[in-house]
C-alpha cells in the first residue's frame, strides 16, 4: 500500500494482538486494545482511523456490541468481525445490527486480512467522499433556499417600489413632486442593479479560474477613488488612500478589485447619518512575500453578536442600509480562492475595521 492506514484492532488476547501488529507494521499504522474503554480512547483521540478489527469473544461485551455501541459515534471507520467459530448467528447479528463490512475467520491468513484491509479502505474512501458531497449538497440546498427568499425580497421590493411612484406620479401635475418620485425611482433602481451585480460577482467567484498578472495598486486605487469620488463629496465623507509597496506583487486583479470595491462600498453605505466627521481609510501594504489591507471606517459599527455571521450568504447585520447580503460571503469566497484571509474588528457607533491578508502568487 502507497499509504499507512490507521487500523484499530481489538482483543482481549495478548498474543493475537502482537501477532496482528508484528504482521501489519510494514503496511498499516496499527492501534491495539485489549479492551473496549482502551479502543474508544483510540477513536476518540485518532479520528483518522479508518480500520477497526474487533474479535468476537470478548469478556466483558461480544465484538457485536461493541460495534453496535460505536456506530453512532464513530460511523466513518470501517467495522471487520474476527471470529474463530463457526456461529452463523454472530455473523448474522454483526451485519444486521452493527453493519459490519465483512468478517474474517481466527486464525487469520495475511493475505486476507491485507485484501480485507485493502477493500475496507476503498469503502472508508468511497464514504468520506460522500459524506463531503451530501454536506456540499446541503450547503447548495441551503444557499438555494436563501437566495430564493433573497431574490422575492431585493427583486420585487424595488420593482414594487418603482411601480408605486410610477402609480402615484400618474396623478401629479407639480414638476417638483414628480421630480420626488423620481427620484425614488432611481434609488429603488440603484438598489435592483447592486443585487444583480452581487449575483453576478458571486457567480464568477464560483466557477471562474484565476488570472494572475502583476499588480498595479496605484492605478487600482485611482480607479476607486473615482468611483466613490462623487460618494464622497455628495455625503461628506472623507477618503484617504496610502500605497506602501517594497516588492511587486502578482495575484489575480479582478478577484482583488472585487474584495476592496465591497469593503470600500460597505465602509461608506454604514456610516453615522448624523456626523459630520466621517471617514474611511484604505491602506495597502505589500512586504515579505504579502499584500495587507486595511479598510477602515468611523461608521455605526457591527453589534458583537453579527461578528461570526457577516460573511455568510445574504447575512445583513443592520437595515440602515440597502446591501443585498452578497458583498462580504463574496469577499470571503475571493480569499478563499486567492489562499488570503480577513479579520475584523467592530465597535458600535466607534466603526469598523477590516484587515486582509493576501499571498504573492
Amino acid at each position: 500500500m502507497s499509504e499507512k492506514i490507521k487500523i484499530l484492532y481489538v482483543d482481549d488476547e495478548p498474543n493475537n494482538l502482537i501477532s496482528f501488529k508484528a504482521s501489519l507494521r510494514m503496511d498499516c499504522n496499527v492501534f491495539i486494545a485489549d479492551n473496549t474503554v482502551v479502543a474508544e480512547k483510540y477513536l476518540a483521540e485518532h479520528p483518522d482511523i479508518r480500520i477497526i478489527f474487533c474479535d468476537q469473544r470478548m469478556p466483558e461485551k461480544t465484538g457485536v456490541e461493541f460495534f453496535e455501541e460505536i456506530r453512532v459515534k464513530y460511523p466513518l471507520p470501517i467495522r471487520i468481525l474476527l471470529t474463530g467459530y463457526a456461529d452463523i448467528e454472530s455473523v448474522i447479528d454483526a451485519i444486521n445490527k452493527s453493519h459490519i463490512f465483512r468478517y474474517v475467520r481466527k486464525p487469520w491468513v495475511y493475505e486476507d486480512l491485507l485484501s480485507s484491509i485493502k477493500e475496507a479502505n476503498n469503502f472508508y474512501l468511497a464514504n468520506s467522499m460522500l459524506v463531503v458531497k451530501n454536506n456540499d449538497l446541503q450547503k447548495a440546498y441551503n444557499e438555494l433556499d436563501k437566495f430564493a427568499y433573497s431574490v422575492s425580497h431585493d427583486i420585487r421590493g424595488p420593482l414594487s417600489g418603482i411601480l408605486g411612484a410610477i402609480n402615484v406620479s400618474a396623478e401629479m401635475d407639480e414638476i417638483s413632486e414628480i421630480k420626488e418620485m423620481l427620484g425614488l425611482m432611481e434609488k429603488s433602481v440603484k438598489n435592483l442593479d447592486a443585487f444583480i451585480q452581487g449575483m453576478h460577482d458571486y457567480y464568477s467567484l464560483q466557477r471562474g479560474e484565476l488570472s494572475i498578472k502583476e499588480i498595479d495598486f496605484a492605478k487600482i486605487t485611482n480607479d476607486l477613488q473615482d468611483i466613490y469620488k462623487i460618494y464622497a463629496v455628495g455625503n461628506n465623507t472623507e477618503l484617504d488612500i496610502k500605497i506602501q509597496t517594497s516588492e511587486p506583487f502578482r495575484n489575480d486583479e479582478m478577484l482583488l478589485m472585487s474584495i476592496l470595491n465591497n469593503l470600500l462600498s460597505n465602509a461608506f453605505k454604514y456610516q453615522k447619518r448624523d456626523t459630520t466627521c466621517k471617514s474611511v481609510k484604505l491602506l495597502i501594504e505589500v512586504n515579505k512575500g504579502k499584500a495587507t489591507i486595511v479598510v477602515k471606517d468611523n461608521g455605526i459599527g457591527i453589534p458583537k453578536k453579527y461578528i461570526g455571521d457577516i460573511f455568510n450568504l445574504f447575512f445583513r447585520a443592520t437595515y440602515l442600509g440597502s446591501g443585498s447580503g452578497f458583498g462580504l460571503y463574496n469577499v470571503k469566497s475571493a480569499l478563499l480562492k486567492l489562499g488570503g484571509d480577513i479579520t475584523v474588528e467592530s465597535e458600535e457607533d466607534i466603526g469598523t475595521t477590516f484587515t486582509v491578508t493576501i499571498p504573492n502568487k
